[in-house]
């Protein structure tokens, strides 16, 4: 029994070890919100010991084409992707929100890697967003644990 304890230890700081994440970060609110996610994030990793490659996007809107160009690589194992989705005067924020969001799961389905959703909104205040920045260090502790469910 503890020969099969120590194998599961093992082979998880394996997979940490090797693991290799991206993020896709939203460059739309980065003073105020996507910068200090992205920091919350790259932190969560660098503890955990998983190297990360960073990709910046200028809006949400354009977070699922980035993802899937990550998804196609090999040494991508999966995917973080941070944004704010502020409501505004118009539904504006809801069609972007209602867009992407299903193209994320459907990449993820479709290249069998975890995709995280640390997209906040939409139908969220500035005030919202801000106080949602540390929600990024639990979408990174999630898509390493998916990584290490599906290897």
């Amino acid at each position: 029994m503890q020969n099969l304890q120590y194998a599961k230890v093992f082979k998880q700081e394996y997979l940490l070890a090797f693991m290799n994440l991206a993020i896709v970060v939203s460059q739309w609110y980065w003073e105020e919100i996507t910068r200090r996610m992205l920091d919350l994030a790259v932190q969560t990793a660098e503890k955990n010991g998983v190297t990360t490659e960073i990709l910046k996007v200028p809006g949400c809107y354009d977070i699922p084409l980035a993802v899937k160009k990550l998804l196609k690589r090999k040494d991508i194992d999966g995917v973080v992707t941070l944004g704010a989705i502020v409501q505004g005067d118009t539904d504006h924020d809801r069609a972007i929100a209602y867009s992407i969001f299903p193209a994320l799961t459907q990449l993820s389905l479709e290249f069998n890697k975890p995709v995280a959703l640390g997209i906040t909104g939409p139908r969220m205040t500035m005030a919202q967003a801000v106080q949602r920045i540390p929600k990024a260090k639990l979408v990174m502790s999630a898509c390493i644990e998916m990584v290490k469910t599906l290897k």
